[in-house]
């Protein structure tokens, strides 16, 4: 009887802590957002309008022209797409981008914004007014970002045919050039009027310590046929895309059916990170740079955040700093910042950020 009182409360504990060992990742973990079928139905819907939308665009005759030698063509203009899940802090600083003491002309640029659904966002006003597209939850460690993503995408290619490039840019992120620098860098006139092909600026990696991780997030071999392990990249979330190689995004169906499953190691879950750089580098890897614009400081990373620059550390020198890069071409944005930057980056916008 001595024994029996003794062996069964150490066998609940032994079978506790078990069963703690094996449920306890999961259960402490947030819950991933499952994309549901009507969800999935509704994006397949757009992204087959805007693909089928792409030709059967009429030359708009409103279009401001922009005449390059003999041809007269409309002028190329960049989606700024802005994905979001909290309010866009930085909005003045992005206001001044567009409209500041030289205001840009609208026909170079629009607006896109997809904020999270669940998510109470303060009304925008100015160059952000009313360009919010329908949009869905989102969650970190989730292929909903990935989703959100590609509608934007979808959006901006239905929206106008003149939009040639498109920007994913975080609610985090600030600008480190004028507009008008962005513009020309992208965009340069002496390319068009040789007709050269632009790339896309985006990040395309196969080297880390934790690739083999992430490849197995979802299962060991999971990824296979459709992504080898060889094949399988490693990037930042935030790109530029040409207009080619964002229609490719939104007609992908093969590898989207590998990176929309749930993920059973959700440590080592970030698909937005992968589903970009390996479509395309397996699509066009010729046609991507391979790095991106959007300078992300790693040296000191937490819980998979990038280090974020606060009061104390915003000076002159940093944005110049943030600036270079191991390319031949500066970069054009930064993150990630705290909201309560927002003051000492306004004080430097004319002397500083936007004089190039």
């Amino acid at each position: 009887m001595f024994r029996l009182s003794v062996v069964i409360p150490f066998l609940t504990l032994l079978i506790s802590v078990l069963i703690l060992c094996l449920l306890g990742p999961k259960i402490l973990l947030p819950r991933q957002i499952s994309i549901s079928v009507p969800d999935e139905l509704d994006d397949l819907s757009l992204f087959h309008k805007a693909i089928a939308a792409e030709t059967t665009f009429p030359k708009h005759p409103s279009h401001k022209k922009l005449r390059l030698g003999s041809a007269t063509v409309r002028p190329p203009k960049i989606a700024f797409m802005f994905l979001t899940n909290s309010d866009l802090q930085f909005s003045p600083i992005w206001e001044k981008f567009f409209n500041g003491t030289k205001p840009v002309d609208p026909h170079l640029y629009n607006i896109y914004i997809h904020a999270d659904p669940s998510i109470k966002i303060s009304p925008l006003m100015g160059v952000f007014k009313d360009r919010f597209i329908p949009a869905k939850r989102t969650q970190r460690s989730s292929p909903t970002l990935i989703s959100a993503a590609r509608r934007l995408l979808a959006h901006a290619l239905l929206d106008d045919p003149s939009n040639s490039y498109f920007a994913l840019i975080s609610q985090h992120c600030i600008p480190l050039h004028s507009f008008n620098y962005f513009y020309n860098f992208l965009l340069d006139t002496q390319k068009l009027s040789r007709k050269m092909e632009f790339p896309s600026y985006i990040e395309i990696l196969d080297e880390s310590d934790s690739l083999l991780d992430r490849y197995n997030a979802r299962g060991e071999n999971l990824m296979e046929p459709e992504v080898k392990f060889e094949e399988f990249k490693v990037g930042s979330q935030f790109f530029v895309l040409t207009r080619k190689h964002s229609l490719m995004v939104i007609k992908d169906r093969k590898l989207w059916r590998k990176f929309r499953k749930t993920c059973i190691n959700v440590e080592s879950c970030y698909p937005e990170e992968h589903y970009f750089p390996t479509l395309l580098s397996m699509e066009d890897p010729n046609g991507c740079t391979k790095y991106t614009l959007t300078n992300v400081n790693w040296t000191d990373t937490v819980d998979g955040h990038p280090h974020t620059y606060h009061p104390s550390e915003v000076s002159s020198q940093l944005i110049y700093d943030l600036r270079e890069s191991n390319s031949t071409y500066s970069y054009m944005f930064a993150r990630k910042f705290s909201p309560d930057c927002l003051n000492p980056l306004m004080e430097m916008e004319d002397s500083v950020i936007f004089k190039d």
